[in-house]
Formats: structure tokens, C-alpha cells, sequence
């Protein structure tokens, strides 16, 4: 009998802001594959049966390339396991959940997505940066700084009054700058760069888009960190001394 695999997210890394769902999922699977930076999650691992497995990814360090990913999760499944494919953050958000789920329909696997939290929208709330507020701009979008960047539109990104949220964008933080500048943002636009949010190392960076750049390099900034991009980055002088994220 096939088995059948379970895409689920991790959150953004600490242990209570895991899902029930996903909880249950580990403590129940028979073969857990899990990505690097699952954070606290990593302890939860051990109440689990599983046979656990790191295929993590890592900039210039891979344990397992996707393809052979891809095909341990149908390996396994036809075994009649019951899988969990571990992904940090929410498994659909520039997680390759989509990639993965499109390769086990192909094979006649059955699967489901379970979502987490993303740290897209979790770390920036942790610091007191609300990603939506009515007197800032009306929109979201979340972009990732390791895809290839002429699929992106930046002029129209860079006209759109939008907040924009960055994942693993540091080491083209140049680049991003530059080309929504040059494409008509304001330079004076706020920013804030946090870094290995929910780890004992967070830290928060205020800055200008004009300066994006020079900060980051500055301050020796490595991912995994969130840069966003808009007026709501304002409201962390006043928010942080009283968000109490425990």
C-alpha cells in the first residue's frame, strides 16, 4: 500500500508556535525529512518514532540536492511510510513545497500540505513591525532575494505602494536597493533588517533604503534575515520597548 506524504511547516522556529497539527504529524510519522532551519522544532524531533533525516539546504552547503529529495519522498511513500517532509517557516512560501508536491502527483503520490507560520510575517511581528496598518500602504508583497531576479518586475514593484518583504535577500541587498531606486522609490524609505529572528542572535537594523547597502555590510548582517521595506517600519521606535515576545 502506498503511504503518503505530509508537506509541513516547521513556523519560524520556536516550539510553541508550531502547529498542533504539525506536532501530531511528527510524533506519529515513521520517516521525518527535515530542512536546516527548523529551529527549537529540531528538539520535538526526538518524541517522534521517526526515522529523521537532515536534507537540509544551506547557501554553498547541501546535504541532499532537491532532485534527491524529490525522489526519497517516493521512495519512502511507496514503502507505505507515512512521511514528513519538515520545512521552516510555511512549506508554500518560497519553501518549495509547490515543487515538491507537483514531482509526488507525477509519481501517484498522495500528499498534503500543512501549513506553519512564515517568518516572513512572524519575525517583522516579534520586533513590533506590523506588516498591514491603515495609515501605511495598502499592500504585501513578499519577494525572495536567492531567485533570479530578471523575473522580477521592478518598476512595477517599485511603483506599487506596497510594503515589501524580503527573504534571504542580504547578499543582494546592493542590488535590491539599486534597482528600486532607479525605478523610483524613495531612497528615504524606511527599512529594517532583522536577522536570525527567534534565536538568542536577533537583531533589528533601522535604516533608509539609500542606505540599505552600506548598513548591512556595516554591521556584518548574514541571513537568515528579513528586510522590510516600507512606511510600517516607522512604528518600531514606538513599538518594540512594549512588544513582549517572551
Amino acid at each position: 500500500m502506498v503511504g503518503k506524504v505530509y508537506i509541513v511547516g516547521a513556523g519560524p522556529g520556536r516550539k510553541d508556535l508550531l502547529t498542533l497539527r504539525a506536532y501530531e504529524l511528527i510524533k506519529k510519522a515513521d520517516v521525518i525529512l527535515h530542512d536546516e532551519l527548523i529551529g527549537e522544532v529540531a528538539d520535538l524531533l526526538k518524541e517522534s518514532k521517526a526515522e529523521v533525516i537532515n536534507v537540509g539546504k544551506r547557501s554553498g552547503r547541501h546535504r541532499k540536492s532537491q532532485g534527491e529529495i524529490n525522489e526519497m519522498l517516493v521512495e519512502f511513500a511507496r514503502k507505505g511510510k507515512m512521511v514528513v517532509r519538515l520545512k521552516g517557516g510555511d512549506p508554500c512560501i518560497f519553501g518549495r513545497g509547490g515543487e515538491e508536491a507537483e514531482f509526488l502527483a507525477k509519481h501517484g503520490i498522495p500528499f498534503e500540505f500543512v501549513p506553519g507560520v512564515t517568518s516572513a510575517i512572524a519575525v517583522p511581528e516579534a520586533v513590533g513591525i506590523p506588516l498591514t496598518h491603515r495609515r501605511y500602504d495598502p499592500a504585501l508583497v513578499f519577494i525572495t532575494g536567492r531567485e533570479s531576479r530578471e523575473r522580477l518586475n521592478w518598476k512595477a514593484l517599485a511603483e506599487l505602494n506596497a510594503t515589501i518583504v524580503v527573504l534571504m535577500g542580504v547578499g543582494r541587498a546592493v542590488e535590491i536597493a539599486e534597482k528600486l531606486i532607479e525605478n523610483g522609490k524613495d531612497p528615504e524609505t524606511p527599512v529594517a533588517i532583522i536577522e536570525k529572528g527567534f534565536s538568542e542572535e536577533q537583531r533589528t537594523l533601522i535604516t533608509k533604503l539609500g542606505e540599505l547597502a552600506k548598513t548591512a555590510e556595516r554591521a556584518e548582517v548574514e541571513n537568515p534575515a528579513i528586510i522590510v521595506i516600507g512606511g510600517v517600519v516607522e512604528l518600531y521606535d514606538l513599538l518594540f520597548e512594549f512588544c513582549l515576545c517572551e
